[in-house]
């Protein structure tokens, strides 16, 4: 398995409590939680039941059997209800840590809502003296914090511990292309984004237009429809979702523009873009050092393999069919690097993140992020790629990103200097630039004289 060492730790830590434990795990599908939960339950001894979408008497004859082969070796009957099925794996569990894993646990509580009220029983009054490690998983993202663990759950102020299982980042996702160049696995990366059934359908022995043909665009592949697949799994009306969705994903960050370029009420738009959030496929994002309430806060697609389907697939359907898939692909590939433009500040974001972590930062950043706003030094509109403030604000690290085939030149270097005089109660401003291709010699003399930091993509993969 790749990566999920953190996520395998905490496994384990709260494993090793010897007392009553109750984890929720939630995360959006394809995420991978599955696969953590398996490979938790070879070394632990386990219970593991994955609640499928059929009707409760079904599910409650699957998990009987589970439960009575496990315990007694042979299946005799079905339990009458879950009150009984609960009482009976208590009973059993008394003298052993056990772990009970109940994954896609809003496909049970569905179709049968008083099993969060039997559970939050068995846990009051029986199970909190058991030594019974406890895991409820699903990927209704929304279901699982407020269905499970929100203030009006039965279950609210039961568990003893939560895990989002996220997205892989640049770095992880890049261990599923060994042989890639530097450049192709953060291309890779900027197409699938860090999810790991969409980074497992690339064959790294193919290169990325190969995969790029027999993967997602040939009608058929397994990426060719996946996310409209998950909106309709997910969602009631799933065409606003994926206009908005396409609206962003071609430039429209505003809430007032992409009403406007789909045609639908500002209000309508707004309540099924926090929708959106809570899937994890829209994220707002603001200034970096503003408030939360600042209203210059802007969209983006927070999945990248979405962002790029509903920028090339969802949007050229018919075209690419009347060019054909072999000039489509080109096409593409022939603009990749201004696709690749947004994506790049991302990774460049990862990239301090894991510097940060390392202790290779002059400072630990209390926030980072993106900066755009008026400059008063130029009086017009400024923005930095990549900003990163300590907690006084009294120390900055500036960074300008490139993704580009060329070299950074300096007219780029003096771009970035402008830019930090937007900052002056900033007492120590440090100057980083990252660049795809390289600089040019005058940008390394002028780094070299002033301090600044250059950074090439080899250094991306210590």
């Amino acid at each position: 398995m790749i990566g999920r060492k953190k996520e395998m730790d905490q496994l384990e830590q709260m494993y090793s409590n010897m007392r009553f434990t109750f984890l929720v795990m939630y995360g959006r599908r394809r995420i991978g939680k599955t696969t953590i939960l398996q490979e938790f339950s070879k070394i632990h001894k386990t219970i593991f039941f994955s609640a499928q979408e059929k009707n409760d008497t079904l599910n409650l004859r699957d998990f009987s059997r589970l439960v009575q082969e496990y315990f007694d070796g042979d299946f005799i009957a079905n339990f009458e209800n879950w009150e009984d099925a609960l009482s009976y794996f208590g009973r059993k569990a008394q003298d052993q840590r056990i772990v009970l894993i109940i994954d896609e646990f809003p496909f049970l509580a569905e179709t049968n809502p008083s099993i969060k009220s039997i559970l939050q029983h068995k846990i009051d009054h029986d199970w909190k003296e058991r030594n019974i490690f406890l895991i409820l998983c699903g990927s209704s993202v929304s279901f699982m914090l407020n269905d499970v663990m929100g203030y009006k759950s039965p279950l609210y102020g039961r568990c003893t511990g939560s895990m989002e299982v996220l997205p892989f980042d640049y770095l992880e996702s890049a261990e599923f292309f060994p042989n890639y160049s530097e450049e192709e696995k953060l291309i890779a990366y900027g197409i699938l984004g860090g999810v790991p059934r969409y980074l497992s359908a690339f064959d790294p022995k193919r290169s990325l237009k190969e995969n790029l043909i027999s993967e997602i665009l040939e009608d058929g592949a397994f990426l060719n429809d996946e996310p409209q697949t998950l909106l309709r799994m997910e969602l009631r009306e799933p065409a606003v979702y994926n206009s908005i969705l396409e609206a962003v994903a071609n430039g429209c960050n505003r809430v007032a523009e992409i009403a406007d370029r789909i045609h639908e009420e500002r209000n309508k738009c707004s309540k099924y873009m926090v929708t959106l959030q809570t899937l994890r496929l829209l994220e707002k994002h603001i200034p970096c050092g503003e408030s939360d309430s600042s209203k210059k806060g802007i969209y983006e697609v927070a999945d990248h393999f979405y962002k790029f389907w509903y920028r090339y697939v969802f949007s050229n359907k018919s075209y690419y069919g009347m060019l054909g898939i072999d000039k489509a692909v080109d096409e593409i590939m022939g603009e990749i690097n201004d696709y690749m433009g947004p994506v790049f500040e991302d990774i460049c974001r990862q990239y301090l993140i894991r510097r940060a972590q390392a202790g290779k930062l002059p400072f630990v950043p209390h926030v980072i992020g993106k900066w755009w706003g008026n400059n008063p030094v130029i009086k017009a509109q400024d923005d930095v790629d990549l900003l990163a403030f300590d907690r006084k604000r009294e120390r900055g690290i500036f960074v300008e990103c490139k993704f580009r085939n060329k070299p950074m030149a300096m007219d780029e270097y003096d771009d970035l200097v402008t830019a930090t005089e937007a900052f002056p109660s900033v007492k120590e401003k440090r100057l980083m630039f990252i660049s795809k291709s390289g600089f040019t010699e005058a940008v390394r003399r002028r780094a070299g004289e002033e301090g600044a930091e250059l950074v090439e993509l080899r250094e991306f993969f210590w």
